[in-house]
């Protein structure tokens, strides 16, 4: 059994496509969900889902190793970061090496980094005039939208509002994420 803790710090959008896609899989399960935020809604899925769910403030995610070692006790096999905004701290990267995920909404590496992330993104991809825009699928490392690309989907958004290349990414988003993570499951043993 492989077990998927998703990290989010709002509605979890994403996070519930994923857990529908696996929903009723013998071989996949959504074991925790952790969140910045004690007021997202990610968190009342989460209850839901019936899997754990842990709530952590800022200090404690950057200077303890605590989180780190609850998941390898857990047996996560694969952290995903499904609109968590925060940077990832060396002590999670160090336990899980390869084995944390994330999804940009544009194709990086133009418009990544930090505070590129939602509607900040989708504003920058209408003001540049671009023609396309989609998603990147990448592993994470020390810096905001730095590591190795898994997968990249694009759309065309030419002449397009904000909100609307905001939609148009977000399909990608929901078809895209669940497939990807169980190819990671599966070529990672």
């Amino acid at each position: 059994m492989k077990k998927i803790s998703i990290f989010a710090s709002g509605g979890g959008s994403n996070a519930q496509k994923i857990h529908d896609y696996f929903e009723g899989d013998s071989e996949v399960v959504i074991d925790s969900v952790v969140c910045n935020n004690p007021n997202a809604k990610i968190l009342k899925r989460a209850d839901s889902w019936g899997c754990e769910k842990y709530v952590v403030d800022k200090d404690e995610f950057k200077n303890s190793d605590e989180l780190s070692e609850l998941l390898l006790r857990r047996g996560t096999d694969l952290i995903v970061l499904a609109g968590f905004l925060w940077l990832v701290p060396a002590s999670l990267l160090k336990a899980f090496p390869d084995k944390i995920v994330n999804i940009h909404p544009a194709l990086l590496p133009n418009y990544g980094g930090k505070g590129m992330h939602g509607m900040n993104v989708h504003k920058a991809v209408q003001n540049a005039a671009e023609k396309e825009s989609g998603i990147t699928i990448h592993y994470i490392n020390e810096e905001y939208d730095k590591g190795d690309v898994i997968f990249q989907a694009s759309c065309p958004v030419e002449g397009m509002e904000f909100d609307e290349i905001a939609a148009e990414v977000l399909k990608l988003e929901h078809k895209y994420f669940p497939e990807v993570i169980e190819k990671i499951l599966k070529t990672n043993g």
